[in-house]
């Protein structure tokens, strides 16, 4: 795969990270939640406060400001496991934010989903491998 840069993302609740500019376009007030635990181990369900967020996001993309913008889902998995593994994971926490997304009105043509497993993760420990299980979601 090849060498990806990341959009600057926000942590926006437990197991998602928004782009600057979909927070930014979309009015969006979020607190910095860097540190706020992300999926757990070898899980890709949504929790409620995803929910809301996913909600404000397919508000703005089917209605609001960024009506009929695409998006693009980023699946990201910790360094434990297999290359192989984490890439499904990653892609299983993608698509679980794409079906979510979709069931509120998003076209699928306006989603993308894709995986980074855990070739960008960062995290030593604990505490750093909850912050690399995410869904990044950014304007494609």
């Amino acid at each position: 795969m090849k060498t990806e840069t990341p959009a600057a993302t926000t942590a926006v609740s437990p197991n998602l990270g928004v782009s600057d500019d979909i927070a930014q376009q979309c009015n969006m007030r979020i607190a910095n939640t860097q540190q706020a635990p992300k999926f757990g181990f070898d899980q890709f369900e949504l929790l409620q406060s995803d929910r809301d967020v996913l909600d404000a996001i397919a508000q703005c993309v089917t209605t609001g400001p960024l009506k009929g913008k695409r998006l693009d889902l980023v699946g990201r998995a910790d360094p434990r496991g297999t290359e192989e593994y984490n890439l499904g994971l990653g892609s299983r926490r993608a698509h679980t934010v794409g079906d979510y997304l979709s069931r509120l009105g998003v076209a699928q043509t306006q989603l993308k989903e894709t995986t980074r497993g855990a070739l960008d993760a960062t995290g030593t420990n604990d505490t750093g491998w909850d912050v690399d299980r995410r869904v990044d979601v950014r304007l494609d």
